[in-house]
């Protein structure tokens, strides 16, 4: 999923200092595969007695204004630390990040794995009363893949039967006929059947993904705006919406209707939305938040240097990049942008601007995934390295190839973050000192970013993805040719093949080497620069317990309690 992170003298001269000697420090040794070694536990300091009668409240920030709040056509970690917590697939995930049942209680599969039945529990409602039905799930399936929602998102459906066709109708076609032939059935109130192209190893994770939540279709239809103010917004999780001051705050309540509250401990949850990560932990500090994530870049470098017991590392499925418009001439050329990959030197950025235990990244697939034997992304290693003398001698082939002499201005495009600016402020120091070239930073809000990417309204842009379930599948199929999240718009047909036999085959070990060969593809043209994989580093106050960090997900609050 789409994604956004991260001042002072101190530390720009210190990132500077570093930049003098780039390409000579060692590899970070910390990944975010492995921090659940060192992470402390959210409940883990000395609680304060709990005071009777009075309202628990969790107060935190969300560094941006949601997109949108409806599940087939939310696209952003901004809009999915909501909707995780409002709404609830066939499937959600323990803190263990083990698959239990959600809405649905119990379901089958067929041997072939291309056919699967969902039995709903009894009594599941909606947070205005309403039944939550098998309707309710074949109705948000078809909604997000009907072309006329636009939904960015829809191709995670196209594991359907028909979902594709449906999804990618022309003018003029049979949308009805279309819908009909997609693969989700409601064969009554209860029971959803759900039949797809072929047998999918990872399916049952994606039914615990946003886009797989169910919509009410009664609401839907008297009211398509719906999801777009908290006195219409109608969910099914443990919280439901109650407020909402765009672009200044939201207010989560405790979902009576949901059918485990009596294991949700928060009676609300506040949200400001600011995202300037300084003035967050400033509010932090004066104890008017209780949990900040992401942190200001310089703090939690300290944080971590120093133990801090309030600070949590958490593992993250993520990886920071920037995507290359493949369309604008000379960046068409491989070897331009080669190029500027082995131009920026990775070691530095972690070590002394993110700071936050992030590994560099030489490839795409973060640690953490399993490969057939081990870890996908060990097995990988590095695709490529840092070097200024090679990435100088690439930049002047790769522009004598398109008949230049040198690489004309451009901007780097990067959204609005503390933490964005100080790593964009490095490149374009590593680009200035290793290649000779000049580039101008432009600062714009997330989602004004997201809409140019698509709109391909930029040259450089800063990037980052989350993994929406736990398969090298959730990154390699990003650069599909038209894929909708292939801002690049970079096209492989070599790559596509291997991507698709991955998706199709059933054996392990053949899909696994196919994602290798796809990613060392990826790699070698190169219409995305990795810079590092993620962590997830968080403060939390000693009296906020149960917080837990999935690999591909936000803090989550679910389960918390406030003991104080």
């Amino acid at each position: 999923m789409k994604r956004k992170y991260l001042s002072l003298m101190a530390l720009f001269f210190a990132v500077f200092i570093a930049l003098a000697g780039c390409f000579s420090g060692g590899e970070e040794a910390n990944s975010p595969a492995t921090p659940t070694d060192t992470e402390k536990p959210a409940d883990s300091t000395e609680e304060k007695p709990a005071e009777n009668n009075e309202p628990k409240i969790l107060r935190l920030n969300n560094s941006s204004e949601p997109g949108s709040l409806h599940p087939g056509t939310a696209q952003g970690t901004h809009d999915s630390w909501v909707l995780e917590h409002s709404f609830e697939g066939l499937t959600k995930k323990t803190p263990e990040g083990e698959i239990v049942a959600g809405m649905a209680e119990t379901w089958d599969t067929s041997e072939d794995g291309k056919t699967w039945t969902f039995y709903l529990r009894d009594g599941v409602k909606w947070s205005n009363g309403d039944p939550v039905t098998a309707q309710d799930f074949e109705y948000a399936w078809k909604y997000a893949l009907n072309p006329k929602t636009a939904s960015t998102y829809a191709y995670q459906l196209y594991y359907l039967e028909g979902g594709e066709a449906f999804n990618a109708a022309e003018e003029g076609a049979d949308l009805q006929a279309l819908e009909d032939a997609v693969g989700v059935k409601a064969l009554n109130d209860k029971t959803l059947e759900v039949k797809l192209v072929t047998g999918t190893p990872y399916f049952l994770d994606l039914t615990s993904f946003y886009t797989y939540y169910p919509i009410n279709k009664k609401v839907q239809e008297e009211n398509p705006e719906w999801y777009q103010e908290a006195d219409t917004y109608v969910s099914n999780g443990a919280f439901k919406l109650t407020e909402w001051k765009h672009k200044e705050s939201m207010k989560l309540e405790k979902n009576e209707y949901y059918y485990d509250s009596a294991k949700i401990n928060l009676d609300e949850v506040q949200f400001v939305i600011i995202d300037d990560e300084n003035t967050v932990w400033q509010m932090y500090r004066s104890d008017e938040i209780d949990l900040v994530y992401p942190l200001p870049q310089d703090v939690q470098g300290q944080l971590l240097a120093n133990n801090d017991p309030e600070f949590n590392l958490g593992p993250d499925l993520a990886i920071y990049y920037y995507n290359i418009n493949t369309e604008v001439k000379p960046f068409n050329n491989a070897k331009v942008r080669k190029a500027l990959s082995m131009a920026i030197d990775r070691e530095t950025i972690v070590e002394h601007v993110a700071q936050g235990g992030q590994t560099p990244a030489y490839s795409v697939v973060p640690p953490g995934i399993p490969d057939v034997i081990g870890d996908f992304q060990e097995n990988t290693g590095k695709l490529f390295e840092a070097n200024a003398e090679e990435a100088k001698k690439l930049l002047e082939e790769g522009l004598a190839k398109e008949g230049m002499d040198a690489l004309p201005p451009f901007t780097l495009t990067y959204n609005t973050s503390e933490g964005h600016k100080l790593i964009a402020e490095a490149v374009q120091e590593m680009f200035r000192k290793n290649l000779g070239v000049e580039i101008t930073l432009e600062n714009v809000e997330f989602q004004v970013k997201l809409d140019r990417e698509k709109a391909g309204d930029y040259t450089i842009s800063r990037a980052g993805w989350v993994g929406d379930y736990v398969d090298p599948m959730t990154f390699m199929d990003l650069w599909v040719s038209d894929g909708p999240y292939n801002d690049a718009n970079w096209s492989n047909a070599e790559y596509d093949r291997l991507v698709n036999l991955a998706k199709s085959s059933m054996d392990q070990a053949e899909r696994m080497q196919a994602m290798h060969d796809a990613e060392k593809i990826l790699m070698d043209e190169m219409p995305i620069i990795p810079v590092y994989f993620y962590t997830k580093p968080f403060t939390v106050k000693p009296y906020v317990t149960g917080i837990y960090t999935p690999i591909n997900s936000y803090p989550q609050f679910i389960y918390a309690d406030i003991k104080k």
